[in-house]
């Protein structure tokens, strides 16, 4: 088919829904039961939708594996153990932290596996290593990450306040096929609003705990909770998201079929 000659339909598709569509296949997401249309393809389960947010347990594994190294070698060649020069230690915990991070992604590149998780950790890390090899201090290797989950914590707030709660945005995109039309939904609306609010309060209080670590200068401390308390908080953060919304988008499916 040469260009000009689409078919109406696909000529006036939006990039919008094109990068849905995208989104949607790639993660393997169902698109939520359309009012209109009478579908009838259910939500991923929660579990799933948990799984993938997070990479699935092995991603879990592979994220936690470079800060694990920092945290390690820092402790082994610093003045706990080894006792090396405090910057010959820093040297040896950003080579092992940002090596394992390549690594990583260069495994599941040869198995031809995605990497994009593990290209957005190799970023994050890198940009961490280089702030805490320039100030000599390990503690800044975790600056960045706390820096943007606080900045992440202040956009979501700004969108209650304007009353454009990007958890809706973000569920439209997962799992409504790029469609927002849950702002003529006043239950679904609300429900975006206060679980907007709740990634607020998680969001915060994982930056706020590591921010008070780094303040203190408890550099190993901060690596330590990063993987064993930030985690479990996202976790249990995504899955009540994915519990409130699947109860409403249920009920309202049920109330239309009662009808």
């Amino acid at each position: 088919m040469t260009p000009g000659n689409e078919p109406r339909h696909v000529a006036h598709e939006t990039v919008e829904e094109r990068l849905a569509e995208d989104i949607v296949e790639e993660l393997d997401l169902h698109p939520v039961p359309d009012e209109k249309a009478g579908e009838d393809e259910p939500l991923p389960s929660m579990s799933e939708q948990i799984a993938e947010q997070l990479g699935g347990v092995r991603g879990l594994i592979e994220s936690s594996i470079p800060v694990l190294a920092f945290v390690v070698l820092n402790v082994l060649f610093g003045d706990s153990v080894l006792g090396l020069e405090k910057r010959s230690a820093l040297l040896w915990a950003i080579v092992g932290s940002v090596g394992s991070a390549v690594a990583i992604g260069a495994v599941r590149l040869a198995r031809r596996q995605p990497v994009r998780h593990a290209v957005n950790g190799l970023f994050g890390i890198a940009v961490g290593a280089w702030l805490a090899w320039r100030t000599g201090d390990a503690k800044n290797f975790y600056l960045p990450g706390i820096l943007l989950t606080f900045g992440q914590a202040a956009v979501l707030l700004l969108s209650v306040v304007f009353r454009k709660p990007l958890i809706g945005y973000a569920w439209g995109i997962m799992a409504n096929k790029g469609r927002q039309d849950w702002f003529g939904n006043t239950r679904l609306f609300r429900t975006f609003q206060w679980l907007t609010l709740v990634w607020v309060a998680s969001l915060s209080l994982r930056a706020g705990i590591q921010y008070y670590l780094w303040a203190i200068g408890e550099a190993n401390a901060l690596g330590i909770v990063r993987i064993l308390v930030s985690w479990p908080i996202y976790a249990a953060t995504f899955a009540l998201t994915a519990w409130a919304i699947h109860r409403v988008t249920s009920a309202q499916q049920a109330g239309l079929e009662e009808a």
